[in-house]
């Protein structure tokens, strides 16, 4: 049985705590080890997000007696399932009683819990190469449990389930979110048992809570190739589930520019490409809902070819409800908004004899988000022809370097009048209300449009020869 208490000790903050935790095991007479990810990721060499804690005993006990040795006054404690959450920084620590679980047909949520030893236990667990663990206690510190051969699939890049594929997906079916998002993150394959059972219970997915689905698609974008994650929910029926959108998209022709004909697989390029150029879990979202409304407003045009006018309007409209359904936060649906409604934009202004003023406007509506629409419209280029997207690339910096022409970017993302409220009052004899913001959108255009200069002074001058037409 191979020790890794040279392993651990090579990331001494970690170790320190495991070998508390062994010591606490003696003292409260519970066998205790750390599972899962800490053991799959210490083989991997990954960083440490987490530290997953498993005694043979009561594990709310255990956590309360850890957490006073370390210091933390609170405990966050789940009854129910024997388990407790310790809030340490940098690594938060979860702490599990051994167990078995059983499961009503209706709900992912064990209703029946009995405890169990670590071999039992570890039987419960979404896949192999997290059904390892290893001993804390001081007399074994660092042996490797492994009872299903979780280090070979390791070495193999392989995901297999412990017990039945069939049966860890129905009783809890997040895990097959789970296992696209494992594949997607560590690059591994997927088992072919996994893929039929995920297929087969692809409609139990449907008894987990939104935001429990949503919590997992958003690791899916967050992990380094997002196609890969994306591709296993589609082929295994349960994209149409969680995202029918973006299902809608798979099999249907675009006539060919700089993207692949097929919307679905421009999509998923594009994620990826997104994916290359920034790790914003955001942007990678709008780049997979920035065409989200081809399928929709797919015409055939019989000298264009295919057409989608309005999908970027139409787009944001259903970004919308769709973050409605997903259960996604205000700010997140405002930038995926924007940025669906602004990307054909920059593609537009690549072009020739296109004026200060349309460069200032698309300024001033991408504010904060500018940096991130040009490199949505960088990942938007999906052609396998290098001169096509040399010469798109090519636009785009020619639409930067117009942009730090016409105005500091700073300036533009606080655009105002500068003409102050106060002084139009002074000089029009107003009092507040609504003529006032009329006098200043008139001037703000009058800087867009390039008819005055952005100084106070042209500003000025402008308010006082336009004052009583604008009034009128």
């Amino acid at each position: 049985m191979a020790n890794l208490s040279e392993l651990i000790q090579k990331k001494s903050d970690v170790a320190e705590i495991l070998q508390l935790a062994g010591k606490i095991g003696v003292k409260t007479g519970m066998d205790t080890y750390v599972v899962g990810g800490y053991v799959r990721d210490l083989f991997l060499g990954r960083p440490v997000k987490e530290i997953d804690l498993m005694v043979v005993g009561d594990g709310i006990a255990f956590a309360e007696v850890l957490a006073k040795e370390m210091g933390i006054k609170k405990v966050v404690t789940f009854e129910k399932f024997g388990t407790a959450h310790i809030p340490s920084k940098p690594f938060p620590i979860e702490v599990t009683g051994g167990r078995t679980e059983a499961y009503e047909k209706e709900s992912r949520n064990p209703q029946k819990i009995e405890s169990a030893d670590i071999n039992t236990d570890l039987m419960r667990r979404d896949f192999t190469v997290n059904a390892m663990a290893v001993n804390l206690m001081p007399d074994a510190f660092g042996e490797l449990i492994d009872p299903f051969q979780g280090i070979a699939d390791l070495q193999a890049k392989h995901l297999i389930t412990p017990l039945s594929a069939d049966e860890t997906f129905s009783d809890d079916p997040l895990r097959m979110m789970r296992a696209a998002y494992f594949a997607s993150e560590l690059n591994f394959d997927l088992d072919d048992k996994c893929l039929k059972a995920m297929a087969k219970n692809s409609d139990r997915i449907t008894i987990v809570s939104q935001e429990r689905i949503t919590n997992e698609f958003m690791k899916i974008l967050a992990s380094p190739v997002p196609s890969i994650g994306l591709r296993i929910l589609q082929t295994t029926g349960l994209l149409k589930i969680v995202f029918p959108e973006i299902e809608e998209m798979v099999g249907l022709e675009q006539t060919s520019k700089w993207h692949h004909k097929d919307i679905y697989n421009h999509t998923l390029q594009v994620v990826d490409n997104a994916a290359a150029l920034s790790e914003k879990s955001e942007l990678r979202f709008a780049g997979l809902v920035h065409d989200i409304a081809k399928p929709r407003t797919r015409r055939l045009d019989k000298n264009k070819g295919y057409t989608f006018h309005g999908h970027d309007e139409i787009g944001a409209r259903m970004v919308g409800k769709i973050s409605k359904r997903m259960k996604l936060s205000n700010d997140l649906k405002d930038y995926l908004q924007k940025l669906t409604r602004l990307h054909l934009r920059p593609i537009a202004l690549a072009q020739e004899n296109v004026t200060d003023a349309a460069i200032r406007r698309l300024m001033v509506a991408a504010a904060e988000e500018m940096d991130d629409l040009m490199k949505l419209c960088r990942a938007d280029i999906t052609s396998q022809n290098p001169k096509l997207v040399k010469r798109y690339i090519g636009n785009f910096e020619r639409v930067e370097d117009r942009m730090q022409d016409v105005q500091e970017r700073d300036a533009m993302k606080a655009f105002q009048s500068p003409v102050r409220g106060d002084e139009i009052m002074k000089i029009c004899g107003l009092k507040e209300g609504k003529s006032i913001g009329k006098i200043k959108t008139k001037i703000e255009s009058a800087i867009l449009n390039g008819d005055i200069e952005n100084t106070h002074e042209a500003a000025l001058q402008f308010l006082l020869e336009n004052k009583d037409e604008i009034l009128s």
